[in-house]
């Protein structure tokens, strides 16, 4: 990237540079044109906002003062609809300080949109019929509606809240197949809720998967849980080649095998323990095969098409990552709305709540996530306060202007570099980013970011002690 002015001059990225300028333009079309909406640009230096990811910090000239770059435009698309924008959009630079991954940049875009008097259905109809409008002609079409799966389906079935459904490979329980097999992994003197044992199937993986891919697997799981998960080569009916086959009793193997449909070239990959921790290890490994298949020549994902998923139904509340025993964070953002029947549960259970918060996945990434917002002035401030424990003081603009009154309202942000990556066919959303950042966030270009010296950093009232000698 550090000519990347010559990089652009390939075929490659002239082709991605005008793909996303063509997919914009249709986008800005459809919502404006076709559907009435506002494009408004709001602010890029604004405050500090409770909870989710690591904001840039701005300094300024009063002291100790310090702007931040928004995560999204969400509190100002929310005022919008208190000043009767009924129809926004707008496609926003947004700023993350969480560090690079091949699908994330500290500086990215994304197509934003809220409306009043909406429902999750209608936003989840709007947004259909906006990527089928937009989508390039010469890529395989897509058909409405979208399927639809909820967050425990997702989990339970596929070990992650963004499955990729192009290929099968289900995660099934098989706790009452094996819990009496006479395999000491498969025993636990914990109650039924909190031990399970699951599985999934790699159909003809025998011819596939040699001696060291189930070397390397084992190694990618035991540092994702503990004990890692067993492999079952399925022979034929009587002959199953694995590290617990002697172990296993034969009842509990004729149970498996009926369960789980094997057939004689069949791949079982199993793990045992608390749920949460089966499905996120499985999931994983249910990707991971499905990588070491397809490079070994076998087919497995659906590649001639593009398959998207609306999740829905996620807890409102998750248990804070690193916090104490009882704390809460939103799964989403805190101004996403609960369900209509858990209106009351809020209040007394949080920990129990659904949220009116809805992501679309394509081809196993996320490429948008929105809610129905809370509209409530003391429901908001109940959630700040009471139960994410945030200082409610910092949201008094947007408390206010509930107060004043505030239509019911909800939207969307499409990840748009995201979006045209899978359409482009690239590993990365640098792919299709004119100028990225590289993996720690710089610009090898320019030098950017560079160091500035006390004088200069004087006037924002900031001093730092690195040497000069690492200017």
């Amino acid at each position: 990237m550090l000519y990347r002015y010559l990089d652009l001059r390939s075929t490659r990225m002239q082709h991605n540079m005008r793909l996303r300028s063509d997919v914009a333009m249709k986008m800005r079309h459809f919502l404006w044109k076709l559907h009435g909406f506002v494009e408004v640009e709001t602010p890029t230096l604004f405050r500090r906002t409770p909870g989710g990811a690591r904001e840039y910090l701005v300094p300024t000239r009063q002291p100790g003062k310090f702007y931040t770059l928004p995560q999204s435009p969400q509190q100002f698309k929310q005022l919008l609809m208190v000043g009767a924008i009924d129809r926004y959009f707008q496609i926003a630079r947004c700023y993350r300080d969480e560090g690079s991954r091949s699908d994330r940049q500290p500086e990215f875009t994304q197509v934003d949109i809220e409306m009043s008097f909406i429902n999750k259905e209608g936003i989840q109809a709007l947004v259909e019929e906006l990527l089928q409008y937009a989508w390039p002609d010469n890529l395989p079409s897509i058909h409405l509606p979208f399927p639809r799966m909820t967050y425990a389906q997702a989990m339970d079935q596929f070990g992650t809240d963004k499955p990729d459904t192009r290929f099968d490979m289900k995660l099934q329980d098989v706790t009452r197949e094996l819990k009496d097999s006479g395999v000491a992994v498969f025993s636990s003197t914990e109650g039924n809720d909190a031990f399970v044992i699951k599985a999934f199937k790699c159909s003809k993986g025998m011819d596939f998967l040699k001696r060291k891919d189930y070397e390397d697997l084992q190694k990618e799981a035991v540092k994702l849980k503990d004990g890692g998960v067993t492999f079952i080569q399925i022979k034929d009916a009587d002959s199953w080649k694995s590290s617990i086959s002697k172990h296993l009793r034969s009842e509990a193997r004729e149970n498996l095998g009926k369960a789980m449909k094997v057939n004689p070239g069949d791949v079982l990959c199993l793990a045992a323990g608390k749920p949460d921790s089966v499905n996120s290890l499985l999931g994983q490994m249910r990707l991971s095969c499905a990588n070491r298949l397809e490079a070994n020549g076998a087919s497995v994902r659906d590649h001639g098409s593009f398959h998207f998923l609306w999740v829905e139904d996620f807890p409102l509340f998750l248990p804070k990552e690193d916090g104490q025993e009882g704390e809460l964070e939103s799964s989403h953002h805190p101004f996403t709305a609960p369900v209509d029947k858990h209106k009351e549960l809020i209040m007394t259970q949080p920990s129990q709540v659904h949220g009116q918060h809805y992501d679309l996945v394509l081809d196993g990434s996320e490429i948008a996530g929105g809610s129905i917002r809370i509209h409530d002035a003391k429901l908001q401030k109940h959630v700040l306060q009471n139960i994410l424990n945030e200082d409610a003081s910092s949201m008094q603009h947007l408390l206010e202007a509930l107060e004043s009154g505030c239509p019911p309202h909800g939207g969307i942000a499409i990840g748009f570099d995201r979006l045209i990556a899978i359409l482009a066919g690239e590993p990365s959303i640098r792919e299709v980013i004119a100028f990225p950042k590289t993996i720690d966030g710089n610009d090898l270009m320019s030098g950017a970011p560079s160091l500035l010296d006390n004088e200069e950093l004087a006037v924002y009232h900031i001093r730092h002690d690195i040497c000069d000698a690492t200017k």
